[in-house]
């Protein structure tokens, strides 16, 4: 991916919610420039809306419980929305979820636009809901999302811990798109992280044109499950 042309290039600022519809063949990278960054991500078939990224079984079809390179996002239909074909991070979040603005003010204080403006505290929910609005989508399309560059830990009792420092400066990953997919990013905070102070941290993204998945393509053999994945996806196409 590193050596094809780069056909988009900008930066996400802390706290902001970003989409677009990443093209099948295409491929996303997402970079942590700073370090400790968190990137809340939900995922749709931009042809079908009503299919969308599902954790549950994007994690029981490949038995885990994060996500990393050789690994795939699945949609609640079987098919597979999106490959991780690079990862230097080697541990994103899927069960952590997202903050909301109870949270937020909670954590962080009050913070409204009219007192701070542009710098008022932010959260992940209402990102969301102001990115899906603009693609004719509301609170019932919510699914739950993924957390790039954040660590979650669960202990023998259930209890979660966020583990800190786990995306370092310069870390990157790569999404390859399987489909034409509807990618929604929001760059605030993740809800389990102990940083008392808000300070949430940009990201850098640029798209590439890629190949397409061979028979031999890492991802589609890290699983057996996911050989069916590529079949139904590819299938869709035809």
């Amino acid at each position: 991916m590193s050596g094809s042309p780069v056909l988009w290039e900008e930066v996400v600022e802390g706290g902001a919610t970003w989409s677009h519809v990443l093209k099948r063949g295409t491929t996303l990278r997402i970079s942590d420039p700073g370090g400790n960054a968190n990137v809340g991500a939900i995922f749709y078939n931009f042809e079908c809306p009503a299919e969308r990224f599902n954790i549950p079984d994007s994690l029981k079809a490949q038995h885990i419980a994060r996500l990393t390179e050789g690994l795939v996002l699945y949609s609640d239909m079987g098919r597979i929305l999106c490959s991780i074909t690079e990862d230097t991070a080697g541990w994103h979040d899927p069960i952590g979820g997202s903050s909301n603005a109870a949270l937020v003010r909670e954590k962080y204080g009050a913070s409204r636009y009219q007192d701070c403006h542009n710098d008022y505290h932010k959260n992940t929910r209402d990102g969301f809901l102001v990115e899906l609005a603009k693609w004719g989508l509301g609170p019932r399309d919510l699914a739950a999302n993924v957390n790039f560059f954040s660590r979650v830990d669960v202990a023998e009792d259930g209890s979660m811990a966020y583990h800190v420092g786990n995306s370092n400066p310069g870390a990157h990953v790569d999404l390859r798109a399987e489909m034409n997919v509807l990618t929604i990013l929001n760059t605030c905070q993740h809800p389990l992280d102990p940083n008392p102070n808000y300070d949430p941290h940009p990201v850098k993204l640029s798209i590439r044109q890629g190949p397409a998945a061979g028979p031999n393509d890492p991802c589609r053999l890290s699983r057996p499950e996911n050989e069916r994945g590529f079949t139904l996806t590819e299938r869709y196409f035809l």
